[in-house]
C-alpha cells in the first residue's frame, strides 16, 4: 500500500527542514515552466548540501528529485532529468538480507579462519602451503587466548589445523615447538623480556635484603661485644 503523501511530506519536512518545503510551494506559484525548471535544479543543489548523506547512495540525484516531488504534493511539472514518481519514496522493499545457515565449528576461531584454512588447501606448492600453515597457526592460537583467556598448546593448535583441513595441511609438531613458529614475534620476544626483568629483580631484591641482614647482624656486634662473646663461651 502506498504511503500517504501528506506522511510523505512529514517525513521529508523533518529531513529538509520547513525553509526548503516554503521554497517548494514558492516553485509551485511561479507560471513560467522554464523558470520553475531552474529554480528546481537550484533547490536541488542545494538539497543536497542538507542531505549528504545520498551522496554515497546509488541514483542520488534522482532520489532528490523524487523527494521534491513528493514535497509538492506530486504537482511539480517540470522538464525533470528523471521520471518523478512518488512511488520510489517508502514504497521499495528493501532486500532480504542473507544470514549464514551453519555456525562454524570451533566458534573461538570463526568462519573466517575455516575459509583461510579451506584456501591453504588449495595451495600446491609446499614452501607456501608452510607457511600459510605457520600463519594461521599464529592467528589461531592469538584467537584461542583472546576466546578463552588461557594458555594453549602447540600441538592442540595443529591438530585443530588438521581436523579443519581434513587432513590435507599437517607440519612437524618437533620443529614447530623448537622454533616457536605459532608464537607472535613481538610477543613472544615481549614475554621473554618482561620474565628476565622479573627474574633478575626478584635476584636483585633476594640479593638486597641479605645485604641488610648481614649489616644489621654486624651493627648488633658491634654494639654489644659481650653478648657475642658469651654467645662463644657457651
Amino acid at each position: 500500500m502506498e504511503a500517504s503523501t501528506t506522511f510523505k511530506q512529514d517525513l521529508l519536512l523533518r529531513e529538509y527542514g520547513r525553509n526548503v518545503q516554503d521554497l517548494v510551494n514558492h516553485i509551485l506559484s511561479i507560471e513560467d515552466r522554464t523558470e520553475r525548471t531552474r529554480l528546481s535544479q537550484l533547490l536541488i543543489n542545494l538539497m543536497a548540501k542538507l542531505n549528504p548523506q545520498l551522496r554515497d547512495i546509488q541514483d542520488a540525484q534522482q532520489k532528490l528529485w523524487n523527494h521534491l516531488y513528493v514535497m509538492s504534493g506530486s504537482k511539480l511539472d517540470v522538464d525533470a532529468p528523471y521520471p518523478l514518481s512518488a512511488m520510489e519514496y517508502l514504497n521499495d522493499k528493501p532486500q532480504k538480507m542473507q544470514y549464514p545457515l551453519t555456525s562454524p565449528r570451533y566458534k573461538h576461531y570463526g568462519t573466517n579462519v575455516e575459509l583461510l584454512i579451506q584456501r591453504a588447501t588449495e595451495l600446491e606448492d609446499p614452501a607456501e602451503r608452510d607457511a600459510a600453515i605457520v600463519s594461521l597457526g599464529k592467528l589461531m592460537k592469538t584467537l584461542y587466548r583472546s576466546y578463552n583467556k588461557e594458555s594453549i598448546t602447540d600441538d592442540i593448535i595443529l591438530n585443530d589445523i588438521r581436523q579443519m583441513s581434513k587432513g590435507k595441511l599437517d607440519m612437524d609438531l618437533a620443529f614447530i615447538e623448537s622454533n616457536n613458529l605459532f608464537e607472535s614475534s613481538g610477543k613472544s620476544s615481549g614475554q621473554d623480556s618482561n620474565s628476565n626483568n622479573n627474574a633478575r629483580a626478584q635476584q636483585q631484591n633476594r640479593n638486597d635484603r641479605g645485604d641488610r641482614n648481614d649489616r644489621n647482624d654486624a651493627n648488633r656486634n658491634r654494639k654489644n661485644p659481650r653478648t657475642t662473646s658469651n654467645t662463644r663461651n657457651k
